[in-house]
């Protein structure tokens, strides 16, 4: 059962339109200068004195955007991963791949749409594409189980990974879920078997698996479709065990020392590269990845023709042996 891409959701905030932004609390004074800037351009007076203007106040958000953003404490960060107008999956794959064909259902009980899948072109390489995908209107989330995936979720990418494996087709995965669904119908069915099942299927994979971490990396949901030969992440995304609301719930028993929980998990790409758990940090446009969704999609797809130009002369031995002593080497 295929779906064609002509119903990708996208959506594309507009530079200076203030009325489709939306700003964090750390991006008042951002959204500030932003509010002068389309009250200028919304006076309709073309004259050099307003022309000029606006472009002072451009060059000072930048500035200031620039600013607040190289002094981004990791709670902020998470902020920033989990902005609800930064792309998702199938914003990527519209701008990165072509004839993209969704592929669904685990074959034993459903489809689930929390992951999506398919085969589709890398410039004129077939590849099988596996990610999260959240939503964006009220429906669409409900759909989608806010990126939540359920066992059928993760057994669906796994049979996807066999199928890849089958055909020699490099596979890239997608990762922003805030963790696996954690209901009691889930369990019901299995879900940690599910996780447990694909580690063990993408640790052997003889085909090369790219991964890219684009928003939250959360807990076994995100781990069970990122074990790789290359894991990239995005400047502004975060990996971790657990969230840090849960993280803190635990350790102090209230979900207010989330930022505290942040810091002491080391969420971000910085502190993750330290540590050898990310290969690279792909660089995101001013104020983040969702003030540009042309500009991330093509470092990213910058990112992944480069890593599968270097995997590709491996042979499936040497492929899977380096795999190994790649996770080996995390934290070294």
């Amino acid at each position: 059962m295929t779906d064609k891409n002509n119903k990708l959701s996208e959506y594309i905030p507009q530079k200076d339109t203030i009325e489709d932004q939306k700003f964090l609390d750390f991006e008042k004074p951002i959204q500030e200068i932003s509010e002068k800037i389309l009250a200028l351009k919304n006076a309709d007076i073309d004259s050099p004195e307003l022309n000029t203007q606006i472009l002072t106040l451009q060059k000072e958000r930048d500035q200031l955007t620039k600013k607040i953003y190289s002094k981004l404490s990791i709670w902020q960060t998470v902020q920033v991963a989990r902005h609800p107008q930064r792309p998702h999956t199938l914003d990527f794959i519209k701008r990165i791949f072509s004839d993209f064909d969704e592929l669904h259902g685990d074959r034993q009980f459903a489809d689930d749409a929390a992951i999506v899948g398919g085969i589709a072109y890398l410039e004129n390489t077939p590849v099988m594409i596996i990610g999260h995908e959240k939503g964006r209107e009220t429906e669409e989330k409900v759909k989608r189980n806010f990126g939540m995936p359920q066992p059928e979720g993760y057994r669906k990418a796994k049979r996807l990974m066999s199928l890849a494996e089958q055909f020699s087709l490099p596979v890239i995965t997608f990762i922003d879920t805030a963790g696996a669904y954690p209901g009691v119908e889930g369990e019901e069915r299995g879900q940690s078997e599910a996780i447990a099942r694909n580690l063990a299927v993408m640790s052997e994979l003889k085909t090369p698996i790219i991964v890219v971490i684009t928003g939250e990396g959360g807990s076994g949901g995100a781990l069970a479709i990122s074990v790789g030969d290359h894991l990239s992440m995005l400047e502004y995304a975060t990996y971790s065990v657990a969230s840090p609301e849960a993280c803190a719930s635990i350790i102090w028993g209230t979900a207010e020392k989330a930022p505290d929980a942040a810091d002491a998990m080391k969420v971000s790409s910085s502190e993750l590269k330290k540590i050898n758990i990310v290969d690279e940090i792909i660089s995101e446009p001013l104020g983040g990845a969702h003030r540009d969704y042309d500009l991330i999609s093509q470092s990213i797809k910058d990112s992944i023709v480069s890593s599968l130009s270097k995997l590709s002369s491996l042979s499936s031995d040497d492929l899977v042996k380096r795999r190994y002593e790649r996770l080996l080497a995390i934290g070294s």
